[in-house]
């Protein structure tokens, strides 16, 4: 299961569509950058580096509420009003999700004034410290993504695996006990005179 989960991660096209490939190479190149992209999403706590060790660090102080947000392509610079955040490659700042570009959504989403009276206008006074590092990580996290996607795109779908081959080899369809919640009652009686332990 955690294969065809990180396959999907990589292989998922518009639309939701998830073709499968009979090539085996290809499944396993697949496999690979799913996992990746997973443990970036979801690195528990571990601080990923851009390629060669290099990070992001604020190379001028960002100021303490910042208005605008703007890239320097050729600098690698990330300006917010006059703070300086570099190195941001520019696959961080490409990167987008739903036609949105990430960066340019997560500061929207921390400087726009909420309306009078409601919780989306409480806001910090000034830039808090926390912000600055969630950007830091943010950049790298999307460049290192970025950089998997390019692997996806390098990755098309050849010897697709079709439903009727599935169905042929009894994968599908999916038997009703497979659908159904696990019970607690399945389980092995514990605790004294049979009791279930229920946590």
């Amino acid at each position: 299961p955690p294969d065809v989960l990180a396959w999907s991660v990589a292989a998922v096209r518009p639309g939701g569509r998830v073709p499968f490939t009979a090539d085996p190479e290809l499944w396993e190149r697949g496999v690979d950058l799913g996992r990746r992209a997973l443990w970036l999403m979801l690195r528990d706590g571990e601080r990923p580096k851009l390629p060669g060790g290099r990070r992001p660090y604020v190379r001028a102080p960002l100021p303490a509420r910042p208005l605008t947000l703007r890239y320097d392509p050729d600098d690698e610079v990330l300006h917010l009003d006059e703070g300086r955040v570099s190195p941001v490659p520019p696959g961080a700042w490409e990167f987008e999700v739903g036609g949105v570009r990430v960066l340019e959504q997560w500061f929207a989403a921390r400087t726009a004034e909420g309306e009078p009276g409601t919780l989306a206008a409480i806001r910090p006074a000034t830039w808090p410290q926390t912000w600055t590092s969630e950007l830091l990580e943010l950049i790298t996290v999307l460049a290192l993504l970025a950089e998997v996607r390019s692997g996806y795109a390098e990755s098309a779908v050849t010897a697709e695996i079709t439903g009727a081959e599935l169905r042929e080899a009894g994968v599908l369809p999916v038997p009703p006990t497979a659908r159904r919640p696990a019970s607690v009652l399945d389980g092995p009686e514990e605790g004294p005179e049979g009791q279930l332990a229920l946590l």
